[in-house]
Formats: C-alpha cells, sequence, structure tokens
C-alpha cells in the first residue's frame, strides 16, 4: 500500500490484515517505489493524490519497470469517473487492474482485492 495518509493506511491495513492479508505500506511515492523493489508484491493499492511523486506518476514508474510492470495496482482515489477516464485515455500506459473510491465500502473494497488477486492467481 503506498498512501500519504495515515488514517487510510491504518484502517486499510486493518481490514486487509484481518482478512488475512499481509500488508507492507510506504506513506510516499519514493518510500513505495523504494518498498516494491525490495520487496515484490502480489498486489499494490496506490493513493493517486499524494505529494511528488504523485500516485499517477509512480503508476508510470511501476508499469515502465519490466521487474514491476506485472503487478496489479488497484488505484484509490476521491475522484474515481473522473480519473478513470483520464487513465483511460493515456496511450503510454495500460490502466490499472482495479479502482476504489473514497470514502470506500469495506466490503466493496475485499471484493475488488480479492478479484485482482485471483485473476492474477487463477485457481485451477
Amino acid at each position: 500500500m503506498i498512501d500519504d495518509d495515515p488514517a487510510i493506511v491504518t484502517y486499510l491495513s486493518c481490514l486487509l490484515v484481518d482478512n488475512g492479508y499481509e500488508v507492507r505500506w510506504a506513506g510516499d511515492g519514493a518510500a513505495g517505489l523504494a518498498l516494491v523493489r525490495q520487496w515484490v508484491p502480489d498486489l499494490i493499492c496506490l493513493d493517486i493524490a499524494m505529494p511528488e511523486p504523485t500516485g499517477v506518476r509512480v503508476y508510470r514508474q511501476l508499469r515502465a519497470d519490466p521487474l514491476l510492470a506485472s503487478i496489479p495496482v488497484i488505484m484509490v482515489t476521491g475522484v474515481l469517473p473522473q480519473f478513470k477516464e483520464f487513465i483511460h485515455h493515456r496511450r503510454h500506459v495500460p490502466p490499472p487492474s482495479g479502482y476504489i473510491q473514497k470514502p470506500f465500502d469495506a466490503e466493496e473494497l475485499l471484493r475488488v482485492v480479492g478479484e485482482v488477486l485471483a485473476a492474477r492467481h487463477p485457481v485451477v
């Protein structure tokens, strides 16, 4: 999880850990990229509205790195419709694996996380 809001990080971490997920987090984009390179996760929840580098810039860097490009990313944003429109028209980066809109519903968040991870690791 890469998010600069400690309240969001605490809430999401507790929710995910309580539902069996291991969580690591960083409070800004630079620290998040370093953490992801050190501990390649199964999934990244990425806040869009962060100080430099912004979530969009972090997302571009993730997609440009051959070692990290396949990690699914769920974008966490308070401006979901506008952001989806923006990111889906960007030709140089693929759209993220999922979106969570702030304020978010715990069940919706768990559903999206479960779907994204299931798509990455399908049960045979």
